[in-house]
């Protein structure tokens, strides 16, 4: 493939993988000397409020909203794409009241939270649930920095698959949360900077968002993007789901030094996403009219290479891959926490030290990243990917979540109810049915998982009270 920039656009992302690394190598010496659980997870629970905010706004915003967001605004205009954003803000107001009540719980998983309320059977099933979709979630990340790679160096795709591999899962591995959360601040920051000056080249050279907003097609045009209201639904809602219930961002909270900072850091955490919403979705409007006929996947950074001047653009795509990255290793750290301490130190060895369970997350660390290259390579479409996962996750996991911080009838039964209809449906919508109506089944998925939760605790209520407040009281 003909690279589509200058070989400087590539010497600068390589600077910053390497950049990175040495981020990692550098922190790895602190996560040894601080080698518990604690310290690897969660990064000793004393992450600085600005790294926090950063490593939240960073770890959300990979290859999803650069890439499937991307795609998605390309395709069906800015007005379509403030619903299909929306959902991460919503969630994130949510977590201003249950951010504290997550760093008062002191665990590391979700699944760990759900057994409080569900037991440990709930425990089991949403820990596969959790799996399955974060390591969607993390293939198309490596896509994600594999299209950046290729479109700059014109590299072979597999080969820049396996490159963004290994870089994730060596950052995962070197140092855990320390390393994850300081490359993910790094990036956040950077990507808000150039990305925001960057904006005001690109605006004027397009004429301005009115001039840009007649040269878009009347579907475009629309409210809806010419998408029905249920189509229009089932985008929005996946990642509203997700991140109401995401382990990624639950574990951050826990990594926070007190629950009045994870507070303030959620609150925050909501003008940074509004923020970089309107940039990601500006970058894409504007790519319509200037980049016509391209594949929508790659707008941000094309508009990056090609209207944007070479120290502003640079920084961007180093910023794309970065976030990129960062959410990928970031997933690839939850996901193997949930292997290791759901299923390995609950069923297989209870009795596992806390060096044993850091040495099996590294370990399992590198199967997820060699499982995940596998699901890149045979599922290379990122948008369909992520709908799958955020579904998924947002039906089998977060509905029972809420339910357990906020329904105190939730019992084993309906939590188990919950997570296997919930899952069961996304199967049967996707699989069986062939997504009716061209509607994502999160909708099916929320609707199964919510009635299983409902119907199933009321008729099989709790023996005995088992709450969020019980849990919550704690001590951290």
């Amino acid at each position: 493939m003909q690279p589509l920039a200058s070989p400087g656009y590539g010497y600068f992302i390589i600077a910053y993988l390497l950049l990175m690394l040495l981020i990692g190598l550098f922190l790895g010496k602190k996560a040894r000397e601080n080698e518990g659980k604690e310290g690897f997870f969660l990064a000793g629970r004393s992450l600085p409020l600005s790294v926090l905010v950063g490593t939240l706004i960073a770890t959300w915003f990979g290859g999803g909203g650069v890439m499937g967001g991307g795609n998605f605004t390309y395709t069906y205009g800015p007005y379509a794409a403030v619903f299909f954003y929306c959902g991460s803000p919503l969630g994130a107001i949510a977590l201003i009241w249950l951010g504290p009540k997550i760093r008062e719980l002191a665990k590391y998983t979700v699944p760990e939270i759900l057994e409080h309320t569900y037991g440990p059977k709930t425990r089991l099933l949403s820990s596969i649930c959790v799996i399955l979709a974060y390591t969607g979630i993390i293939s198309y990340n490596f896509t994600g920095v594999a299209y950046i790679i290729n479109l700059i160096t014109g590299y072979d795709q597999q080969i820049c698959t396996i490159v963004s591999g290994v870089v994730m899962v060596f950052l995962a591995v070197m140092a855990g949360m320390y390393s994850v959360a300081w490359t993910d601040a790094l990036s956040a920051f950077m990507i808000a900077i150039s990305m925001g000056i960057g904006l005001i080249f690109i605006s004027s050279k397009a004429g301005g968002y009115a001039a840009t907003f007649t040269a878009l097609t009347p579907a475009q045009q629309s409210l809806s993007g010419g998408l029905n209201t249920l189509q229009l639904l089932s985008y929005a809602l996946p990642t509203m789901f997700l991140y109401l219930g995401d382990q990624s961002q639950i574990q951050r909270y826990g990594a926070a030094k007190n629950p009045k900072q994870a507070k303030l850091s959620a609150t925050i955490l909501f003008a940074g996403m509004i923020y970089v919403n309107v940039l990601l979705i500006s970058y894409c409007f504007f790519g319509i009219k200037m980049l016509p006929g391209i594949k929508g996947d790659t707008t941000i950074f094309r508009m990056a290479i090609e209207h944007v001047p070479f120290l502003l653009g640079a920084p961007i795509l180093c910023s794309c891959v970065a976030f990129i990255v960062t959410t990928g290793d970031s997933f690839l750290l939850s996901t193997a926490s949930n292997i290791v301490l759901d299923i390995g130190q609950k069923y297989i060895k209870p009795d596992m030290s806390e060096k044993e369970t850091v040495k099996w997350t590294r370990i399992v660390i590198v199967l997820v990243g060699l499982l995940s290259y596998t699901l890149a390579v045979f599922f290379p479409e990122v948008l369909s990917m992520m709908m799958l996962s955020y579904s998924i996750y947002g039906a089998s996991v977060t509905i029972p979540l809420l339910g357990a911080f906020l329904w105190k009838k939730a019992s084993p039964a309906g939590g188990m109810a919950s997570v296997l209809s919930g899952a069961i449906s996304i199967f049967i919508w996707e699989i069986y049915l062939g997504r009716p109506m061209g509607v994502n089944s999160v909708i099916p998925g929320v609707i199964c998982s919510t009635l299983g939760l409902v119907i199933f605790s009321l008729l099989i209520p709790a023996e005995k009270k088992s709450s969020m407040e019980t849990a919550s009281s704690e001590p951290a």
